[in-house]
C-alpha cells in the first residue's frame, strides 16, 4: 500500500470517476490509475469501485466504509509533511486563503498587510468564492483557511470558529428620497424599502439569507433587479440610479463612497456572524495561527487548538 494508491482512489470520488481527468490531476497516465487502484484493491483483497465494463460508476459498500479512512491517511501524510516544514523551515512556506468577495476586499487586507510585514518569506494566496466554494477548498485541502459567514459552521470536516458579526446597510445616492427622509428622522422600514427597486447580493452571498427572511417574516415582497457577488458592483449600480442598494456595512467606506449616502439598517435585518475556518484534523503551521491571531486578536493558538479538539458542533460554541 502507498500514497499514489490512496492519492488515486480519492480523487476518482472527487472527479467523479473519470479516470482521464484524475490523471491529469495527478500528473500520470489513464492506464497508471487504473494499474494503483487495481493494486490496492488486490492487496485489502475487496473492491472499492462498481465498474461497467472498464469504467468506474460508483464505490461498492466496502468502498463507502474504506474512503473516510483513506482520506484521513492523506490528510495525516500531508500533517506530517507541514510539521516537517514547521522546523525545517520556520518562518518561510505559502498561506492559503479561501474567502468570499466581501471578506477579501474588506475584512482580510489589514491582516494581510500586518501579517506580511511579518512573515515577508511566507507568500500568501488568496482564493475567492463563495461560502460553499470556500468550504469545499479547506475540505479538499486547496486552502489553509477559509474566511466566510455562518455557513462554514455546517461542514462536519470543517472548524469554525466566529470572528465578528456585522450588519447590513441600505445605501443610496445623495437626494434621493430616502436619504431625505433620513436627514429629516423619518425611521427606514422594510416597507419603505418595498417601493424601490433593490440592488443586493445574489443569493447565498454575504447574508442575502438574512435580508430575505426579513421581508418574508413581514409577508412582503421585494424587487431585486440586479444582484451581484461584490459590494463594489453593487454600489456602481446604484450610483447609476439603477436602485436601491443593501450591503454588509463593513463594505460602506465614507472617503471611497462620497457618491453615495448610507443609511443605518441594523434595526431592519439579522445580525451575521463571520468565520474562520480550518480543516478538521489538520496540522497548522505556526504562522497560520499567527496569522488567525492578526485576523480576529480574540482567537488565541490556545483557542484554536481546543477547538480543534473539540468533537464537530462543540467548536461552533468556543
Amino acid at each position: 500500500m502507498n500514497l499514489q494508491q490512496l492519492r488515486s482512489v480519492r480523487e476518482a470520488v472527487r472527479q467523479g470517476f473519470n479516470l482521464t481527468v484524475v490523471a491529469e490531476v495527478l500528473h500520470t497516465s489513464q492506464p497508471g490509475v487504473s494499474r494503483q487502484i487495481r493494486e490496492l484493491e488486490e492487496e485489502i483483497g475487496i473492491e472499492l469501485f462498481v465498474r461497467v465494463g472498464k469504467r468506474l460508476t460508483g464505490l461498492t459498500p466496502p468502498g463507502e466504509m474504506v474512503l473516510p479512512m483513506i482520506e484521513r491517511l492523506l490528510q495525516e501524510a500531508h500533517n506530517i509533511r507541514c510539521a516537517g516544514q514547521e522546523f525545517a523551515a520556520q518562518g518561510k512556506g505559502t498561506l492559503t486563503i479561501a474567502a468570499t468577495h466581501s471578506q477579501a476586499r474588506y475584512a482580510l487586507p489589514a491582516a494581510v498587510r500586518d501579517f506580511s510585514e511579518r512573515y515577508p518569506e511566507v507568500a500568501l494566496r488568496l482564493k475567492q468564492g463563495s461560502p460553499q466554494q470556500v468550504a469545499e477548498l479547506l475540505i479538499e485541502g486547496e486552502a489553509d483557511i477559509g474566511v466566510a459567514t455562518e455557513a462554514l459552521a455546517s461542514y462536519p470536516e470543517l472548524v469554525a470558529l466566529p470572528c465578528y458579526s456585522w450588519t447590513h446597510a441600505v445605501i443610496v445616492p445623495p437626494g434621493h428620497a430616502l436619504a431625505q427622509e433620513a436627514a429629516q428622522g423619518t425611521p427606514l422600514t422594510l416597507e419603505r424599502l418595498t417601493a424601490f427597486p433593490i440592488v443586493t447580493y445574489e443569493p447565498g452571498y454575504t447574508g442575502r439569507s438574512h435580508i430575505d427572511e426579513a421581508f418574508e417574516r413581514r409577508g412582503l415582497k421585494f424587487d431585486v433587479v440586479l444582484s451581484a457577488m461584490d459590494a463594489d458592483v453593487i454600489k456602481t449600480y446604484v450610483e447609476l440610479g439603477m436602485g436601491v442598494g443593501i450591503i454588509a456595512a463593513i463594505a460602506c467606506d465614507e472617503e471611497r463612497d462620497q457618491r453615495l449616502t448610507v443609511l443605518d439598517a441594523r434595526h431592519l435585518f439579522a445580525t451575521n456572524m463571520t468565520r474562520l475556518a480550518v480543516r478538521r484534523g489538520s496540522f497548522l503551521r505556526g504562522f497560520v495561527y499567527d496569522f488567525i491571531h492578526c485576523f480576529a486578536p480574540p482567537l488565541t493558538r490556545a483557542q484554536v487548538e481546543q477547538a480543534m479538539a473539540a468533537a464537530p458542533g462543540d467548536d461552533a460554541a468556543l
